[in-house]
């Protein structure tokens, strides 16, 4: 073989190993994939454990009890074939716990030793029911390890049930597999909070889990009860959202079903409602957990939510697990004020400078005026005066500069008709007019822009407001939902089966504002001014099944949107406005920055700046 054959063979061998090195997944990959499959290995050994549960149960009911002593013994062995160490917990009987303070009552059973209702004290459901979350018929949270041969859900067990009372409250539940070894969860509720510890206590438990387990799956899953009248808004609202070890807060998807499994380390994990979030808190971090959404739309349910936990297991005697539950409103001084854990994020406030205003003036206003223990209504009526009142310089710019387009509007038909065929020169002698009149165009569109921060931000503060939820005013039951005042015998797409009265007002005050504010400005295009019109009916349709606080304030900002214009109108002369135009119009234009810079360069070449006509 030649030289060269030789160099090739070598740089192709090289070319080759250099490719497999650099294609070969990262560890970080490589442990990913092995999470992967050991939770999809996890998920099938459980279900084939539940299932094996299942038979265990109907092989004991076949068992005839004709020899008592023959019939003992096979059901030992059934539970010993079946859960092994822990066969002594498969049968007993419900034991139920509470822990109980000002704001909670927690329910917690024997049989599988977890939450079967938390309670919310100062909460009802729409039609009047104590609000509950996690509740016993819709939950399932579930501790998975493989034993010997066998996989052990803690969900099917009964654990020994303990409690203390003080100053923190506590619950022991403990299942126990042999002698000194046992799982135990520890359940422990402070006065005046939310807040609860849940701990799980692993003990002298590396003989009994198998050899190769190096996690332990926890899996948590609720089907959300309804809580609000209405169930597309509820469902709308509700997802799982997350907060990364670096703080950052991300969420599924809230109108369609999504799966993630998230490849990075999480601080807490919440099952979020419309109002009401029931959050999982690890004291470090959960590594990688799959979390899914899913909206089964033929049920009563909101949504189906789960979340699943790969616990690392060091075969330690005894391994401790240290997590926190919040079970709550979402209320966001309440949430702000845990820990720094930025819980306040599970509220939709606006991204950018729409959450900025909501945290930073409306929320603080708003509580502001609610300390006073006003008619939630009142308060609405009185943060629009607010508003208004802040946004008084804004607004008065703008009905300025349309009433000096109104007065110009004459000679800008003049230009109109002057130049119809010649778009261009029309333009430039429009431009050029303003330009010498002193009126900038844009004068009456700038002002409602800068207002736009805080309409958008009042749309995201009402719908999620948890005060407003079950508030009354007027004929409005509920200012955190649409305001029925007529039930309709049949479906209206795009607009519902029911009649929204706050709607029906905003929409006419919309569409009146909108006329009267076309009769203070220059000609509209017409394709323009029938788009203004058809904006307010859009709305009406979309408002209609939204929160009836959001459309009681818009209706009360366009009422006073109608007196500062009548206001205004009183104090500016027309009269007095075309006189300044007109001396504006005798003064000579002041250049621009930029145009006088042309003129100078111009000059120091030595060409003559072209003279302005």
């Amino acid at each position: 073989m030649d030289k060269n054959s030789i160099i090739g063979l070598s740089i192709i061998g090289l070319l080759i190993v250099g490719y497999t090195i650099y294609t070969q997944p990262s560890q970080e990959q490589i442990q990913a994939l092995k999470e992967q499959r050991d939770s999809i290995a996890a998920a099938q050994a459980s279900a084939k454990a539940s299932a094996d549960a299942l038979a265990y149960s109907d092989s004991v009911k076949e068992i005839k009890p004709e020899n008592p002593d023959t019939a003992i013994a096979e059901i030992r062995e059934k539970k010993n074939e079946a859960y092994g160490e822990f066969s002594a917990a498969a049968d007993g009987v419900e034991q139920i716990l509470s822990l109980e303070n000002n704001l909670v009552k927690i329910n917690i059973s024997s049989h599988g030793g977890t939450i079967k209702g938390i309670e919310l004290k100062n909460y009802k459901t729409w039609d009047g029911r104590p609000v509950v979350l996690m509740s016993s018929d819709s939950s399932m949270f579930n501790l998975s390890l493989s034993a010997g041969n066998r996989i052990i859900n803690t969900k099917d067990l009964y654990f020994q049930a303990s409690g203390r009372v003080g100053n923190k409250k506590n619950v022991s539940m403990r299942l126990p597999a042999g002698e000194g070894r046992y799982i135990e969860y520890v359940y422990t509720l402070a006065d005046d909070s939310y807040l609860f510890d849940y701990k799980i206590n692993v003990v002298r438990l590396q003989d009994v889990i198998a050899p190769n387990s190096s996690y332990i799956n926890l899996d948590w899953k609720d089907y959300i009860t309804r809580k609000e009248n209405s169930l597309d808004n509820e469902r709308a609202s509700a997802t799982i959202y997350y907060r990364f070890a670096d703080d950052d807060v991300d969420y599924l998807s809230e109108t369609s079903d999504e799966k993630e499994s998230l490849k990075t380390k999480v601080k807490w994990i919440a099952f979020k409602q419309h109002f009401f979030t029931v959050a999982l808190i690890s004291d470090q971090e959960f590594d990688s957990p799959i979390v899914e959404t899913f909206t089964d739309k033929n049920s009563e349910y909101v949504k189906n939510m789960s979340a699943s936990f790969s616990l690392p297991y060091d075969r330690k005697p005894v391994q401790t697990y240290g997590m926190r539950f919040y079970a709550g409103p979402n209320h966001y001084q309440t949430l702000k004020k845990i820990d720094n854990l930025n819980l306040e994020k599970l509220i939709p406030l606006g991204w950018g400078i729409f959450g900025w205003v909501n945290k930073f003036l409306v929320i603080p206003t708003f509580n502001f005026l609610n300390s006073f223990n006003l008619n939630y209504g009142i308060i609405i009526l009185l943060l629009t005066i607010l508003v208004r009142i802040i946004l008084l310089p804004l607004t008065y710019g703008s009905f300025k500069s349309q009433a000096k387009m109104k007065v110009l509007a004459p000679e800008m038909a003049e230009i109109n008709e002057k130049f119809k065929d010649d778009a261009m020169k029309k333009q430039q002698e429009t431009m050029g007019l303003y330009k010498k009149a002193g009126v900038n165009p844009l004068g009456g569109c700038i002002p409602g822009l800068l207002q736009m921060p805080i309409l958008i931000a009042m749309f995201r503060f009402f719908p999620s407001s948890i005060e407003l939820r079950q508030e009354s005013f007027l004929w409005a039951t509920d200012l955190s939902t649409f305001d029925n005042i007529l039930d309709l015998p049949f479906n209206i797409p795009f607009y519902g089966a029911h009649v929204s009265l706050f709607t029906l007002l905003m929409t006419a005050s919309t569409i009146i504002y909108t006329k009267v504010n076309m009769q203070m400005t220059a000609a509209t295009n017409p394709q323009m001014k029938w788009m203004m019109y058809l904006m307010p009916i859009f709305f009406l349709g979309f408002f209609n099944n939204y929160s009836s606080g959001l459309s009681y304030y818009y209706f009360l900002s366009n009422m006073f949107g109608f007196g500062q214009q009548y206001i205004f109108k009183a104090f500016l002369d027309e009269d007095a406005i075309h006189r300044q135009i007109q001396e504006n119009k005798k003064k000579p234009v002041k250049k621009s920055g930029f145009q006088q810079r042309l003129e100078d360069m111009a000059k120091q070449r030595g060409i003559q700046a072209p003279k302005k006509k």
